[in-house]
């Protein structure tokens, strides 16, 4: 898997909310392709023609990169059809009971972040692909670099304060839906320094409990507020059938866990010091 985050990352060509294509060498800039509103994008992925597509890298997930063409619009999209589970399924942190791995969970994943108010998700939608129900992700522009390689050239970008808000933001999404698969190569960042979160189909496990709770130390203040606000009913709207009604319990545990992680971390040290709105 590590391998094709790798390969999906390296040929990502436009951001989530708009398309920006270059012109090659020698040849004059295209006309700029229109904006389109994150439910213009949903409705593509939903309902466009899956023109060709090829294997998106060599993980172990067969994931493909498709073409898909409206006969107006032309774009590709990553897809992922994995829907496996395993009573006991060892990995490189220990072993794991109750292991799943599922296209549901990057469909979850996107919708929770939408009722969020989040945005740095890719837009991804559930559908029959090649006779397999998949979840199809936009295939993001605009790629510069993974985590993996920032760590490496030990860069943050023209504005460290908003780069630590990304990183701090991305930590308590991924203790809200128990992501024990975030790596340095599904972490990836565009031209413009905005984080990108991909990949997320080994979250949403069903422990209640905030793993490494140590981690969580500030908390975009919106972010923080949606949080403390959700409820089974408004998550079971949100995600539909991409959860089980264990996980969604299991999810609205630690949310609370998180709320009250925050508000113990305010008292001790001050709204200022935890709670940050991101610009």
């Amino acid at each position: 898997m590590h391998t094709l985050r790798r390969a999906l990352c390296l040929s990502l060509v436009a951001t989530a909310l708009l398309w920006t294509v270059g012109p090659a060498s020698g040849q004059q800039p295209a006309a700029a392709p229109p904006r389109l509103s994150i439910e213009e994008m949903e409705r593509f992925l939903l309902n466009a023609a899956v023109v060709s597509t090829r294997r998106a890298g060599a993980g172990v997930t067969n994931s493909l990169r498709a073409t898909l063409s409206d006969g107006t619009l032309t774009h590709d999209a990553h897809i992922q059809a994995i829907d496996e589970a395993r009573p006991i399924f060892e990995t490189p942190r220990g072993v794991e009971l109750d292991f799943k791995d599922s296209y549901k969970y990057n469909v979850a994943a996107y919708r929770l972040s939408r009722l969020l108010g989040m945005n740095n998700l890719p837009v991804c939608v559930e559908r029959v692909v090649q006779g397999k129900t998949s979840s199809v992700m936009w295939w993001i522009d605009d790629f510069m670099m993974d985590e993996g390689e920032r760590m490496k050239k030990k860069v943050t970008g023209p504005n460290p304060s908003r780069f630590a808000m990304q990183v701090h933001v991305q930590r308590v999404f991924d203790a809200l839906i128990q992501n024990t698969d975030r790596n340095i190569g599904n972490s990836i960042w565009s031209n413009d320094w905005k984080m990108w979160l991909i990949d997320h189909t080994r979250a949403f496990r069903r422990s209640k409990e905030i793993v490494k709770p140590e981690r969580l130390e500030r908390v975009d203040r919106a972010l923080f507020t949606a949080i403390k606000g959700l409820t089974k009913e408004s998550v079971s709207t949100a995600v539909g059938s991409s959860l089980t009604g264990l996980e969604i319990d299991a999810l609205i545990a630690r949310a609370d866990a998180i709320g009250k992680l925050f508000d113990k971390r305010i008292s001790e040290r001050s709204e200022a010091a935890v709670l940050f709105t991101m610009n």
